[in-house]
């Protein structure tokens, strides 16, 4: 096999002070080892090459390769400019020359400036009043940068930036771990169509990029174009044409177009190859057979069949027969019209005494017949299957397995579905840990449900007046009654997607919806719930509940404000027009302001509301120690959080909010946050992604349903953002307030989770929903000294909370990449 590679990067930097060279990128021979040569002048090198995990490569080749370490870093420090430069890579039955210049060659390539930087993004926003540049820059004499921007008649035009940390180059080794801070975010007004100039300079020198801003909307409208078109391709492709017409025929055309413009989900991707990647191996399985736990009850997997497909019918049965653990019982509730399945199971599965099959005199529905199943079981546990589908050969080793070291009386796993006709799998469900207020939006947990027989014997059977959602309400049941729920985050179920199928037509079992409706109210009742539940049409499946608020207890509104008059009154004033909830009070916490305007604005505002103060921050910023001198006014029950630069926009947004954080299982209760242009910018926080933490679903459509229709339903965090949070006073006093030690960043992210640890929930409320226009009042992170204190904090944050990346973010699920954006797969 030839040797397949690519050189990503190739520095030759010649200056008075410092001369190298350096090579970045990947190479690989199928399994095969590689060893690099290089040659300077012609004479080979003693080098140093160090070898870099390329999951990016892995991806594209994995059916070749067994290893991501396929990435290469070369640094050669010179004493002299070359003549030549050759780079060979060889393996035991290949050699391939990398990168070879002679000294005519190099001069071309040579850098001779000391000041080096990348644009990564130029963009002119839409109104075209603004223009964006992203990228990195640094000095290699270390000395400190300087942005400039100059129009075409160089006219230095007025511009911000903001420097960002890029671990990312760090990590591939084009930068050195000092000069981490080498990334920049520059914003300008829209420009003329002379173009402009971004000058970067170190005192010494100045490298000057030109921009021609008719060329950049030009490249700007080609590339969104070029990605429009092939997003449609996707979108409409043959394996999803059917369903983009169906989102076309519900969402209309405008919401289609945008939702074409976002491009695939994260998983939408080869998510097949992904699980066959994954899956468990014939060795794994054979280990797993000669496993003796030391808790091994009897599962009896109950199934309901009615006139089932031979085909169907072999699938369902041989997936259980192929299991790794061995004391389980499959028991056959069978209502067809017909001995077709009683006839297929004695010819083909007569001397399997695991099976046991009960002929039922009649059809009793998916209720009557699973409960048919269930009158045959004797297992210590009862798991539920259906007729079509498959489990995976792992399945009831790994939920034995969770049951080891404590006996949870119900386990659920994660799953996904295979399409009838290509025979792929398709759409994964990587499910969180137990999420109460997901649950109670949908039925995520689904399959495969495993519960404890002695929690049936107390529940009852299942219920025909739920059929269609009779899960939902049996599951409801157990769970009400359980001494706990444990989830095994792994696909161990599939779910098979055909016409009859819910999983492929849910407009074509519409009572299951309405039964799931009922289901909810029926749990609510039984646990003395006060709230009303809606389905969230066109997503069948989905509930709201809106709780009850008891009483009108006083909520207190904290605003932390310098300066800025227009944002703060954009937002007092839709907390007064637009907001039903009237018993609250507005504390609004002075940080420094030194603008006349903002302090008539507060006299005004103490004249005409009595129900406003100002009270007076006169220490440097310290966002945690604010809010906690804030909350010393307050008297409400109920403290809110605010950022000035917030807008409300659902007038049942703090009603909402105050119904949720009644419940005495909820500790804190977020908001979902919308850019000015109606996309998402905060929808709860998942700790753990991209390395950090992260916002879930950030810039999809306000309507877009994100991953599992999170984005659309109230489900639990592990953390929120304080820019609109709510809390009950009683629980800020129990965990101390604000950690006054992140004075600007991760303190309400470490508030959160000082309240979880409460046992307490974080309730992420997408129905409570406001404009977030961000952080204005406290301005950019625009220094090394800010950059670094972000770090630090960073660092700090995760040694506190070193288990949510030791483990994982228990509302989140580990298969999902923990160095991209949230709800990835690697």
């Amino acid at each position: 096999m030839t040797i397949k590679y690519k050189v990503d990067y190739f520095k030759y930097k010649i200056t008075d002070k410092l001369k190298f060279i350096k090579v970045y990128g990947w190479c690989f021979d199928n399994n095969d080892s590689i060893t690099f040569e290089v040659k300077l002048d012609g004479k080979v090198q003693n080098v140093d090459v160090k070898l870099l995990k390329r999951t990016d490569v892995y991806n594209k080749y994995k059916n070749e390769i067994n290893t991501n370490n396929l990435g290469f870093y070369i640094y050669i420090p010179l004493e002299e400019e070359l003549k030549d430069f050759e780079l060979t890579a060889k393996s035991n039955t290949s050699t391939s020359t990398l990168l070879k210049y002679n000294q005519k060659e190099l001069s071309q390539h040579a850098s001779h400036s000391s000041i080096e930087y990348h644009v990564d993004l130029v963009r002119v926003f839409k109104k075209g009043d603004c223009v964006e540049i992203a990228g990195w820059a640094y000095s290699i004499d270390k000395k400190p940068l300087k942005f400039r921007v100059f129009d075409g008649n160089n006219k230095l035009v007025s511009s911000e930036y903001e420097v960002s940390l890029r671990q990312d180059l760090v990590e591939r080794q084009l930068i050195e771990e000092d000069q981490r801070f080498c990334g920049f975010l520059l914003r300008t007004p829209g420009l003329s169509s002379k173009g402009y100039y971004l000058e970067i300079s170190n005192g010494n020198e100045k490298q000057l990029v030109h921009y021609n801003k008719l060329k950049v909307e030009l490249k700007a409208q080609l590339r969104d174009g070029y990605k429009f078109v092939k997003n449609v391709s996707g979108f409409f492709q043959v394996a999803n044409f059917s369903k983009g017409l169906n989102y076309l025929q519900k969402k209309g055309l405008r919401k289609t177009i945008q939702r074409i413009k976002q491009g695939p989900y994260p998983l939408e991707y080869d998510y097949h190859a992904w699980f066959m990647n994954h899956k468990i191996s014939e060795e794994e399985l054979e280990i797993q057979r000669h496993t003796k736990l030391s808790f091994s009850p009897k599962i009896s997997i109950i199934v309901a069949t009615y006139n089932t497909k031979d085909e169907y019918l072999k699938d369902m049965i041989d997936s259980v027969i192929d299991q790794s653990y061995p004391n389980w019982e499959l028991c056959i509730g069978d209502g067809s019209t017909n001995d077709s399945v009683q006839n297929y199971v004695k010819e083909h599965y007569a001397n399997e005494s695991r099976i046991k099959f009960n002929r039922l005199n009649d059809n009793y529905g998916i209720s009557g017949n699973m409960n048919g199943a269930l009158e045959v079981a004797t297992g210590d546990y009862v798991s539920l299957y259906d007729h079509d589908d498959i489990l995976c050969p792992d399945a009831l080793f790994e939920v034995v397995s969770a049951l080891q070291d404590y006996r949870y009386d119900i386990v659920y796993t994660d799953e996904d579905k295979l399409n009838d006709q290509t025979k792929q799998y398709m759409v994964p469900f990587f499910k969180p840990d137990y999420n109460v207020d997901m649950f109670r939006s949908h039925c995520y947990i689904c399959h495969f449900y495993t519960v404890n027989r002695k929690i049936i014997d107390q529940v009852g059977f299942m219920r025909s007046d739920y059929d269609g959602s009779q899960d939902y309400d049996f599951m409801f049941r157990c769970i009400e009654k359980a001494n706990g729920v444990y989830h095994v985050p792994k696909i161990l179920y599939h779910w098979r997607m055909h016409p009859l199928s819910t999983a492929a037509n849910p407009e074509s079992k519409m009572y299951c919806y309405e039964a799931g409706q009922r289901a909810i109210e029926d749990h609510y009742r039984r646990t003395g719930v006060n709230a009303t539940v809606e389905m969230i049409r066109p997503l069948y499946g989905m509930y709201r509940t809106r709780y009850h608020v008891e009483g009108q207890p006083l909520v207190s509104i904290i605003i932390p404000n310098m300066n800025h008059k227009k944002l703060l009154k954009t937002c007092i004033d839709s907390l007064f027009t637009k907001n039903t909830y009237k018993n609250f009070e507005i504390i609004i916490v002075e940080n420094n302001s030194d603008e006349d305007e903002i302090f008539d604005y507060y006299q005004q505002l103490e004249s005409e509301h009595d129900n406003i103060h100002v009270v007076k921050w006169e220490n440097s910023f310290n966002y945690s120690a604010i809010n906690n001198f804030g909350v010393k006014y307050a008297k409400g029950e109920y403290i809110l959080f605010l950022n000035n630069d917030t807008e409300l926009i659902d007038p049942n947004s703090i009603y909402d909010m105050v119904g949720n954080c009644q419940r005495k299982e909820v500790g804190i209760v977020g908001a979902k946050l919308l850019y000015g242009d109606d996309t998402v910018q905060h929808c709860g926080v998942v700790l753990g992604s991209g390395g950090d933490i992260a916002h879930a679903f950030i810039d999809i459509d306000q309507d877009g349903d994100g991953y599992m229709c999170r984005a659309r339903i109230n489900s639990d965090y592990s953390a929120v953002t304080a820019a609109c949070m709510m809390i009950k006073k009683s629980v800020f006093d129990e965990v101390n307030g604000f950690d006054e030690s992140f004075a600007v960043a991760y303190n309400d992210i470490d508030l959160c989770l000082k309240v979880r640890d409460l046992d307490l929930l974080v309730v992420e409320d997408v129905f409570s929903m406001w404009y977030h226009y961000e952080s204005k009042s406290r301005g950019k992170e625009n220094t090394i000294e800010k950059s670094e204190r972000f770090e630090k904090e960073l660092k700090r944050f995760k040694s506190k909370w070193h288990k949510y990346w030791d483990a994982y973010d228990p509302c989140f699920n580990p298969n999902f990449s923990k160095t991209q954006q949230p709800f990835t797969l690697d």
